[in-house]
């Protein structure tokens, strides 16, 4: 499979300043993504297959009263989670989704999961619309709930002996909605992903009652979690450096510092790198220790790694010695 999004670039940094003699300075990692699309797969049908046929029609009746929905609500929502899917998919870059025509299809209209759709159908779809990949909502169902704190603050107000009056209407309440995807491969006849998931949004409520977009707002937003499966994730992780030193080249070294604060680290290297070798032991191994850090926010993690060892090893400078094992570890995790 194409591995989309996999290299491990630094996408945001934020340099903070506090009281102490350190900065630090806060970088993002991505993280592969969960799920990745078929190799040289650019174009994906998306039909919405999670609707009840006519004659099942009476059926879903009764089961929108039994679980306290709206009969047909379901079936407009659920398209809106194909349009999640698509405006999300924008940010995949060389995918494109397309609807074909006609784009609905019979299910079971619950929450159970329907048979696979035969592959002569999923290749004509494909075939028709100059698709690589099918993409299916095989299944869609809602419902709504009560938060919870809003049960937990009336038992309180019960054991503190403040019975309420009534019924306590809540002011706030859950909807969510359960999907089904599965991705099919027509060239190789195979399912490339499955993917079922409950998505929930919490909505302030008028006497009990939801916003009339709450159930379309949620099944957009569970459209939405599926593509994420095909983006990266981000982590955070805080390096620490230098802002100040003691001597007579105190001054060069803030100076190196405040570049840093507006990312201009390329000058900052240049005076930090300007002090190392200096007569002050500290300041060498303080200006070492910071030129790796802007070395790993540049993106450059060996040269980073190189001159964390040499603040310890040349200068005994603790923060180096801890900050070479972290760039270690890191070169082992990277691809």
């Amino acid at each position: 499979m194409k591995q989309r999004f996999f290299i491990l670039l630094i996408t945001a940094v934020t340099l903070l300043a506090s009281c102490s003699k350190h900065g630090y300075v806060n970088l993002n990692y991505p993280q592969p993504p969960m799920a990745y699309f078929p190799e040289d797969a650019h174009t994906v049908a998306i039909i919405n297959r999670s609707l009840t046929t006519e004659e099942d029609k009476k059926g879903k009746v009764v089961d929108a009263i039994l679980t306290g929905e709206v009969a047909g609500s379901d079936r407009l929502a659920s398209d809106q989670s194909l349009k999640g899917v698509i405006d999300a998919g924008q940010s995949l870059g060389d995918v494109q989704f397309i609807i074909p025509n006609p784009s609905r299809y019979a299910g079971t209209g619950t929450r159970e999961t329907p048979e696979m759709l035969s592959w002569d159908l999923v290749e004509e779809i494909c075939e028709v619309n100059q698709a690589d990949v099918l993409l299916v909502l095989e299944s869609f169902d809602s419902n709504s709930d009560l938060v919870v704190a809003t049960a937990a603050n009336h038992v309180g107000a019960i054991l503190s002996g403040d019975i309420p009056r009534g019924p306590v209407i809540p002011s706030q309440a859950r909807m969510n909605v359960q999907s089904y995807w599965r991705m099919y491969d027509p060239l190789t006849r195979s399912i490339v992903d499955h993917y079922q998931h409950t998505s929930f949004m919490t909505f302030n409520t008028i006497d009990g009652i939801f916003p009339s977009t709450a159930l379309s707002e949620t099944a957009y937003f569970a459209g939405q979690e599926y593509i994420n499966r095909f983006l990266p994730t981000y982590y955070t992780v805080r390096r620490d450096l230098y802002k100040k030193t003691k001597g007579p080249d105190k001054r060069k070294f803030e100076a190196g510092f405040r570049r840093s604060e507006v990312a201009n680290w390329k000058e900052a290297i240049g005076i930090w790198e300007g002090l190392v070798d200096n007569s002050n032991y500290k300041t060498s191994g303080r200006a070492c220790l910071n030129i790796a850090v802007a070395y790993e926010v540049l993106g450059d993690t060996e040269e980073a790694l190189k001159w964390a060892q040499r603040s310890y090893q040349d200068y005994d400078d603790e923060l180096g010695k801890d900050y070479a094992k972290i760039l270690l570890r890191r070169q082992e995790i990277e691809p």
